[in-house]
């Protein structure tokens, strides 16, 4: 009778064991189960986010490259403009979105004075941003490159030759007046001399596709 007592006694005890045991495993399976799905939930939010992020941004650069093609467009086609005749009648295409001022036409005889900028001319002022400078003076090409020589020397504008029209003609690239950091074109043109000036990098590649189309007569 005691022997099938101490029988049913460890039988019982093993039993019970093998609950505990049985009821630690699935509390660490359940556990590992939560720790698996947060890690699970944490990696697809990550990976949704970095998604979103690269939708965003590919997004984003479609908006920008539909702009700059639609802004290109919009300054197509070119409009000429023309200097006066006793001038050598200077010639070159323009963006048809930016404007013209003439401030000063050289009736007269003197300087002639003429600015571009996109939609609206502004103000003429010395520190006032501009598209295009267009500048013809009754001096001597070396005595206008000669305001340029201590620039040059400090390194703020580096001096390069060029053809423009099918002539010799001199660039200058930088620091073309105080802190404004563009391009300058010098051109002989009989006994005056032209400079035709960007005040801002911005304008850059009109600039360069301006000074392909210059004309002028010799």
């Amino acid at each position: 009778m005691d022997t099938m007592k101490k029988y049913r006694s460890g039988e019982v005890n093993i039993l019970l064991i093998v609950v505990i045991v049985m009821s630690v495993l699935l509390a660490v399976l359940a556990g590992l189960g939560v720790w698996l799905y947060v890690q699970y939930s944490d990696q697809k939010t990550n990976v949704d986010g970095k998604i979103n992020e690269a939708v965003a941004l590919a997004k984003k650069e479609q908006a920008q490259q539909l702009e700059a093609k639609f802004v290109q467009r919009e300054k197509e086609p070119n409009r000429e403009f023309v200097g006066p005749d006793d001038y050598g009648r200077l010639s070159f295409m323009y963006p048809k979105t930016w404007s013209v001022y003439v401030a000063k036409d050289a009736s007269n005889g003197g300087t002639y004075e003429a600015y571009l900028n996109p939609v609206l001319v502004p103000p003429v002022s010395s520190d006032q941003i501009f598209a295009l400078r267009l500048l013809i003076e009754e001096k001597s090409f070396d005595t206008v490159l000669k305001t340029y020589e201590s620039a040059i020397k400090k390194g703020d504008l580096r001096s390069s030759a060029i053809t423009v029209g099918g002539t010799q003609a001199t660039r200058l690239d930088g620091i073309v007046y105080k802190d404004m950091r563009g391009s300058i074109v010098l051109l002989k043109i009989r006994d005056k001399t032209a400079t035709i000036r960007t005040d801002a990098e911005t304008f850059k590649t009109d600039f360069d596709a301006l000074i392909k189309t210059v004309k002028f007569n010799y």
